[in-house]
């Protein structure tokens, strides 16, 4: 699903000057400047790693390449789509809702509003806001409530609509997390894979511990991750299916999850959609006024 927030970090560079008088041997005045040098030292290479950790200790030139290709990517999101979401069951059975979605990049942030209804059933909307910061909120319309909710943290791991889906799932605030850490590259099937292990900080609002992602070389896309819940030390199994590229722009046509260790899977399939669809703010309005507006067009 899609979720680039390019950090700029200033650099300041404070010099302290202080007058010293030194006794009169020349050793002494030696070893008091080398002294101040090492501390001055130290104290620039604090200032520079609360500044920017990768400056001061080095920056990994792969990881920046990931970290920046993934957040443009989601930083460019503007589609709508439209397709499936199905629970295929272990037994086999299957579970088939329609899923309709739409995203854009604005300047505060992405929103994000998809709705997934079913044959006889009232239809659950969502809109999830990921600020520049890569704070992130969900508001729900859903079944039996007649008033739009801010989704507590405490539901975002909830079965979206009895799937392997979870509300948080459908956007990928993780590349924006505090704590990011470029593992050793993997081949998954026939790609070359970057693997990014993001584990979330004190600031970060999320159900999980960690995701790792397996990012695909030459394009700079998912095509699986890993999710490991908070707590329990569950791991969440996604797999991107038939990567495409239209208008310039890098999808995923199927996306499969799976919670490990229990029976099934669901798969959220897009079937048509626009990867530039000129969105504005009043395509994102959640109101039961405006569900009931588009029902009637």
């Amino acid at each position: 699903m899609g979720v680039y927030i390019a950090m700029t970090f200033q650099r300041r560079f404070v010099m302290l000057s202080r007058r010293r008088k030194f006794g009169s041997y020349p050793e002494a005045r030696w070893a008091n400047c080398a002294f101040g040098t090492i501390q001055a030292s130290i104290v620039l290479l604090v200032l520079l790693s609360l500044v920017h950790p990768s400056r001061a200790f080095g920056a990994n030139p792969d990881l920046e390449t990931v970290l920046t290709g993934s957040r443009q990517r989601i930083e460019k999101l503007d589609y709508r789509a439209t397709g499936r979401l199905t629970r295929v069951e272990g037994n086999g059975k299957r579970a088939n809702y329609k899923f309709v979605a739409k995203a854009h990049w604005f300047p505060d942030g992405l929103r994000l509003l998809c709705e997934i209804s079913g044959p006889g059933s009232e239809k659950t909307s969502l809109l999830l806001h990921m600020s520049v910061s890569g704070h992130v909120t969900i508001e729900a319309l859903l079944p039996g409530e007649k008033a739009v909710s801010v989704l507590p943290i405490e539901r975002w791991n909830d079965p979206l609509v009895g799937t392997d889906f979870s509300y948080e799932d459908m956007v990928e605030s993780q590349f924006f997390w505090k704590n990011q850490e470029l593992l050793a590259p993997e081949k998954y099937g026939a790609r070359d894979c970057f693997v990014l292990k993001s584990m979330p900080g004190p600031q970060d609002r999320t159900y999980y511990d960690s995701v790792t992602t397996w990012i695909d070389r030459s394009i700079l896309f998912p095509v699986h991750e890993v999710k490991t819940l908070r707590g329990t030390g569950k791991q969440k199994e996604f797999i991107y299916y038939g990567l495409r590229q239209v208008s310039g722009v890098w999808s995923a046509t199927q996306v499969e999850a799976k919670l490990l260790g229990k029976p099934g899977s669901s798969i959220l399939v897009f079937e048509r959609g626009s990867a530039k669809a000129s969105l504005t703010r009043k395509d994102f309005d959640i109101s039961p006024s405006n569900a009931q507006g588009e029902k009637a067009k």
